[in-house]
């Protein structure tokens, strides 16, 4: 399983990889490949505010439909466009071509409060 040591992880299988002043966010190769195969995948609007442990938009799998959920609270400044012609980036590339949002973190803290990598791993081992 592939879990990046530079990115944050949240209970919910989402990843955060700070950039700057912004985050970026997606979800993880584990949740991928738990949902099995991504066939829909609903954001939502630039300029739309997310509080974290919230629903921000929503992944639809062959197997069923999972909400995502923020990780941190912010403005969302940008989403993945493509991810609504090729769904299927989810499951190919869910760190690289796959990150679905990226926000304006409103409290930078709330990154901190995130799993390492390696605390990831743990969490992810018991399920």
């Amino acid at each position: 399983m592939s879990t990046p040591k530079e990115l944050r992880y949240s209970e919910e299988h989402e990843w955060v990889k700070t950039e700057g002043d912004k985050v970026r966010i997606g979800i993880t190769y584990f949740a991928q490949s738990e949902l099995g195969d991504i066939v829909f995948v609903e954001l939502p609007e630039v300029g739309d505010e997310v509080t974290a442990d919230e629903p921000f938009g929503s992944v639809e799998s062959v197997k069923t439909v999972s909400e995502l959920y923020a990780p941190i609270s912010g403005k969302i400044v940008e989403i993945n466009e493509e991810l609504s012609d090729s769904p299927e980036f989810v499951n190919e590339s869910p760190y690289e071509k796959a990150w679905m949002i990226v926000v304006e973190p409103s409290d930078a803290s709330e990154i901190d409060k995130l799993m390492t990598a390696e605390q990831y791993e743990e969490m992810t081992k018991e399920d």
